[in-house]
């Protein structure tokens, strides 16, 4: 029997007990403030967000270099030198990172990346999926395992709410002009993942309940999501009130399994303090 070894980036936000419960190797990506480059996940997301209170400046962020992914390899081969790494990658419109394992997988034999074309929840469920593909079918056969994970990056969907515009705003994601309109009549973007990119699809107006609910509304049906499993995105500081609406929408939707997974460092630089989001898969 093969050993198959998963590999994805911090992005992925997947939670430490999962990646250990699954044996999935994490690669550490980067933010950078002040002077100072911090692997994700190693400071509090409530430092980035005092930081922006505090200087008006956003963390810089950058994606997983091939020394990353080098040390991550050696540390796989050294333990398992047989086995087979497979990479489920950040999306590679996004960041360098998906580039950066090919360039530390060259002279090396085993190891396959595959872009997943999403980021954090979106591509933590493609990873956690694969991973308990293989834990319920180890045997299974390279070439189906290759359209499995083809199957889940094609069907992948997620949609989220930045918690903040300000962070929009000072990530130069929004202008200024922008900006004022959006806060004056409430506009709440709901930004989708298409193809790898991230992409303003329609605007709520309202309360970021008011949002949210909207957005678990509609989005489900809109994508015709797989009602076996929706996992929500939060970032530190959303309200308790709409993870509680958001749950009870999805059983009330029928979804049978219903997760959290919260953004670290990277995407929490980007979708700011209270960020809401729905990922899943659509129905084949």
């Amino acid at each position: 029997m093969t050993t198959r070894i998963l590999v994805a980036e911090t992005g992925a936000d997947i939670p430490p007990e999962l990646a250990q419960q699954h044996g999935i190797a994490i690669v550490p990506m980067h933010v950078s403030f002040g002077n100072q480059t911090f692997d994700d996940g190693t400071i509090p997301v409530s430092r980035i967000f005092e930081h922006y209170r505090t200087t008006g400046e956003l963390p810089k962020t950058s994606g997983s270099m091939p020394e990353d992914f080098a040390k991550v390899f050696d540390a796989i081969e050294r333990e398992h030198p047989d086995a087979q790494i497979i990479h489920l990658a950040y999306s590679a419109v996004t960041t360098c990172s998906y580039e950066s394992a090919l360039t530390a997988a060259k002279g090396r034999s085993g190891i396959t990346s595959y872009d997943t074309k999403s980021v954090t929840a979106g591509q933590a469920l493609v990873v956690l999926s694969i991973a308990e593909l293989l834990e319920a079918q180890p045997d299974i056969s390279d070439a189906a395992l290759d359209e499995a994970i083809r199957n889940r990056i094609e069907r992948i969907r997620m949609a989220f709410l930045p918690g903040s515009l300000e962070f929009l705003r000072a990530g130069g994601r929004l202008s200024n002009a922008a900006y004022v309109g959006a806060h004056i009549l409430r506009i709440k973007p709901v930004v989708e993942i298409l193809d790898g990119k991230l992409v303003a699809t329609k605007k709520y107006r309202g309360s970021s309940m008011q949002a949210a609910k909207k957005l678990m509304a509609e989005y489900p049906q809109q994508e015709n999501l797989d009602r076996s499993r929706i996992v929500f995105i939060r970032a530190e500081g959303l309200s308790p009130d709409i993870e509680r609406v958001a749950e009870e929408e999805a059983r009330e939707q029928g979804f049978q399994s219903v997760s959290w997974i919260t953004t670290g460092n990277v995407i929490s630089s980007h979708g700011g303090p209270g960020a809401f989001g729905i990922v899943g898969f659509a129905k084949e």
